[in-house]
């Protein structure tokens, strides 16, 4: 198939639309069920490119859920703790394959923005992750190839209609790549800089001990960054992404931003709201959205009278300020990397308060030195990796 006609572009009126290979040959993807639109595509090839980087960088399968051409979540196939299991909502699963235990986690480390999403798999797909993608809200699937079974599971996905591409894991794109915007056509050389536990020799601080564990975690992090529309910082804990804060124009915005999201990830995990008392029937959505809004400022939605008896067999105790300062001062050894240089030390003053202890920036600003003081204060571990990762 050397072109695909889309239905319309990134919005209905943008038509027509299709996606091709400029020099004549075959697409090297097939379509094995639904009819994917314009930013399907997109999120499917930014996230086959992520996923298979991890799996490079790793050697462990890697699973990503991607929204509007960012990751929402990214991970890597390490076993999860019965918590995790629960917090993610597969804990009436039973034991998972490595590779949809990636899913599990890149889906459940921020699950209100993964609502919906474009999943990419590193590895064939197996029956484990398709019984997983199969009951959770998603666009659609991209992966290297599917087991028969597995296959059988996504096409009964939406009435016949759920999007499943398989890619070829040889295909290698053209050096150059270009893009058109307002008539005018953009060229560069494609980023292709290899991440691997190297990455990471230039260790500026006082403290200088890299685990292999945080050298996974910081790769995970910045291959995450690579594909993660700019400005972008990424946290990162035990083999998966735990807060991504994507596209805002000042760091400090974004570093709060996915510290946020990192720290609802560790709060999720706190026994008063794991034991908070759902009424039967309460869907899991609905189950994430009430969690995401009582451990927030706005708690008073799902606490308030008339509001709490939807939801809940009881009305639940407020999550006091103080106790979640208190759960959240439990979250260490988090990794953070950042797409290009701290400007201001409020950045690592920032992602002290969730919980991080090794970082990975480009270094490069006027007031590294500052940067670097402020992760010494905290006795933080800093590599300057002196290459920007801004993806556009």
């Amino acid at each position: 198939m050397k072109e695909l006609e889309l239905k319309y572009g990134c919005n209905p009126n943008q038509k027509p639309s299709k996606i091709y290979m400029s020099d004549g040959s075959d697409l090297p993807i097939t379509v094995l069920c639904g009819r994917p639109g314009y930013i399907n595509f997109l999120d499917a090839f930014n996230g086959w490119q992520l996923v298979s980087e991890l799996k490079k960088a790793t050697g462990l399968p890697a699973a990503t859920s991607f929204k509007h051409v960012s990751p929402a979540g990214a991970a890597v196939g390490l076993p999860l703790s019965e918590t995790l299991a629960k917090i993610y909502w597969v804990d009436d699963l039973g034991e998972l394959s490595p590779l949809a235990s990636a899913y599990a986690r890149a889906r459940g480390a921020d699950r209100m923005s993964s609502f919906g999403d474009f999943i990419a798999l590193s590895d064939v797909c197996d029956v484990d992750t398709a019984r997983l993608i199969k009951r959770e809200v998603s666009d659609g699937v991209i992966a290297p190839g599917y087991e028969p079974e597995a296959l059988e599971i996504l096409k009964q996905k939406k009435k016949g209609n759920y999007n499943v591409i398989q890619i070829d894991a040889d295909y290698v794109p053209a050096a150059l790549e270009h893009k058109e915007v307002y008539g005018i056509t953009f060229e560069q050389g494609r980023n292709e800089l290899n991440i691997d536990k190297d990455f990471f020799s230039n260790v500026v601080t006082e403290k200088k001990e890299l685990t292999d564990a945080a050298k996974m975690d910081l790769a995970i992090s910045m291959i995450t960054l690579k594909y993660t529309q700019s400005n972008s910082v990424c946290y990162v804990k035990d083999g998966q992404a735990i807060g991504i804060g994507a596209g805002q124009q000042s760091r400090i915005h974004c570093t709060r931003l996915a510290g946020q999201k990192a720290d609802n990830w560790w709060l999720r995990q706190c026994p008063k709201v794991m034991e908070l008392p759902f009424k039967e029937g309460i869907k899991r959505a609905d189950r994430d959205n009430a969690i995401d809004l009582y451990i927030g400022e706005e708690y008073m939605d799902v606490l308030a009278d008339g509001a709490w008896e939807n939801i809940f067999t009881e009305k639940p105790d407020v999550f006091t300020r103080e106790e979640k300062r208190a759960w959240l001062d439990k979250m260490t050894d988090v990794a953070l990397g950042s797409d290009a240089f701290f400007p201001f030390g409020d950045n690592i003053e920032r992602a002290h308060k969730s919980g991080v202890k090794y970082i990975a920036q480009p270094g490069g600003s006027v007031r590294d030195d500052n940067v670097i003081d402020t992760c010494n204060k905290y006795g933080m571990v800093m590599a300057f990796t002196g290459i920007r990762l801004f993806h556009h």
